[in-house]
């Protein structure tokens, strides 16, 4: 038995869940409205604040299927009541971020501002060095977060550029002289 697919879904107050006939389940809630397609080979039981899903039998297929469907229907719920969010740090002389209505802006020691917009996931600048991702899709937050580190990557002599804040860089030694 799936250590995670177990465990069943407690649904909180004010969500609301369908399933469609091809396995689409779509969640409501007060942040926002999220919708994924389960394989077919998992069913899934709504009986009333509480969601389980159940595998056919026991293939390989089957069992791996049954803890990642659990947790995207989670993952789901908690989006559309709690939301996700990923802090960034920004490091380096220069380096700094603002948010431009809806936009990310930063200045990264390139010749150019690098821009991103998104319209799943929104921006925070609380300091000019620290930029936080949220929206309710985890997939979405995630990837973005990924997407904006990408733009400067932490290079390990100096420490210099964007990265996670419980993020560690490994330094290096530069060279030493004679």
């Amino acid at each position: 038995m799936s250590r995670i697919g177990k465990h069943p879904i407690t649904v909180p107050a004010g969500v609301t869940i369908t399933v469609s006939d091809d396995n689409t389940v779509v969640v409501k809630g007060p942040k926002g409205q999220l919708s994924e397609k389960i394989s077919p080979r998992m069913k899934i039981n709504v009986e009333g604040n509480i969601i389980k899903v159940e595998r056919p039998s026991d293939d390989k297929e089957d069992r791996s299927l049954h803890g990642l469907s659990r947790t995207l229907i989670n993952n789901m719920v908690v989006g559309v009541t709690t939301g996700f969010e990923k802090k960034l740090e920004i490091n380096g002389t220069g380096y700094r971020a603002q948010k431009t209505g809806d936009k990310l802006v930063l200045n990264l020691g390139y010749s150019h501002p690098v821009e991103f917009v998104d319209g799943d996931v929104t921006f925070e600048v609380p300091a000019p060095n620290r930029i936080t991702v949220k929206g309710i899709s985890k997939q979405r937050v995630g990837q973005v977060a990924a997407e904006v580190r990408a733009a400067r990557e932490p290079e390990p002599y100096k420490g210099k550029g964007i990265k996670y804040d419980y993020e560690v860089i490994l330094r290096k030694e530069g060279k030493t002289g004679k």
